[in-house]
């Protein structure tokens, strides 16, 4: 999501071939002359591009490109904006974003190089497109694994969107995920960008519910191996959906969401358009990806996240 911070010429898959990113993707603020240095802050040093290539973007794998920007207003409307042309696979990482979107176009703005902001395109065109909806769940579950495994953080997915932390014993949102429909129905995909707070500090909250993977107590906190695990747990998960023709249960994907899923269980109210609100149990989470609320009236009510204008615990609603 942000160019790259050696070779801008270094895109391709191990080698110099394959399409760039980076050049139409913002301002470079920090290569010029009277510019601030990319080591400026010595505790968020800068991603290596060229090495990240190296690690994921190899012959016969998913990825096919990766380019590293300083800054960009958004990864997901830059990828979004080139979907037809570029290939399935194309991975665009900011260190920082200043327009930055989540779920119904809420804003959200982090330090520079405090997190992990990236998007992916994929294309899966042998997946019914009703399946699709499945996609922001299994990056949930990727990105969930990937942090594990690297920063030692144990995370709960919110449904639809959200990846939540402890800190302090208190549940804290530490990032997000938003899955975009982009391009032509021929030649576009689903753009799904991935917003993590890594190292953020407590002074640097933008609201009290948020959090890190700092603040949870991250055994590592480098953001290179944090985003290789994350990157290759959603080519394995992908690949697995795909392989399986977008079935959750045979991709067992949806085993694995309902087992990270913190909402499940818990009485909650979905807001709903034109203000029609419905509260209940979270009792599963359906084959198209939908969460099931069981009322106290004895009725199972399916909603979608495209239909949730908010999802809230009911008590004090």
């Amino acid at each position: 999501m942000t160019p790259s911070n050696d070779s801008s010429n270094d895109s391709g898959r191990g080698s110099d071939s394959g399409p760039h990113l980076g050049s139409g993707s913002g301002p470079n603020r920090g290569s010029g002359p009277g510019s601030p240095s990319r080591w400026s802050d010595l505790d968020r040093p800068p991603l290596d591009a060229v090495a990240l290539r190296r690690a994921l973007v190899r012959d016969g794998g998913l990825w096919t490109s990766l380019d590293v920007v300083p800054t960009t207003g958004s990864t997901n409307s830059d990828l979004a904006a080139r979907a037809d042309e570029l290939p399935e696979g194309a991975i665009l990482v900011a260190e920082e974003q200043t327009a930055a979107r989540g779920r119904l176009d809420r804003r959200w703005s982090a330090p520079a190089r405090s997190g992990l902001f990236f998007s992916v395109l994929l294309k899966p065109d042998d997946v019914p497109v009703e399946r699709w909806g499945w996609l922001p769940l299994l990056t949930g579950v990727a990105v969930a694994a990937g942090i594990s495994r690297t920063a030692g953080v144990d995370t709960a997915l919110k449904w639809p969107n959200d990846l939540l932390v402890t800190v302090g014993g208190e549940e804290r949102k530490a990032g997000g995920i938003l899955a975009e429909r982009a391009g032509s129905v021929g030649g576009g995909g689903v753009v799904v960008g991935i917003g993590v707070n890594v190292t953020l500090r407590a002074d640097e909250l933008p609201v009290p519910g948020a959090g890190s993977l700092a603040l949870a107590g991250a055994v590592h906190a480098d953001r290179d191996p944090v985003l290789r695990a994350v990157l290759r747990e959603l080519e394995r998960w992908y690949g697995e959906w795909r392989g399986a023709g977008g079935d959750p249960g045979a991709a067992r994907l949806q085993e694995a969401y309902v087992a990270g899923c913190a909402t499940l269980g818990r009485v909650v109210r979905a807001e709903l358009p034109g203000g029609r609100d419905v509260v209940g149990e979270a009792v599963a989470v359906d084959g198209d990806g939908r969460l099931v609320l069981a009322t106290e009236e004895g009725v199972r009510e399916s909603v979608g996240a495209g239909d949730v204008v908010h999802l809230r615990p009911a008590t004090g609603a």
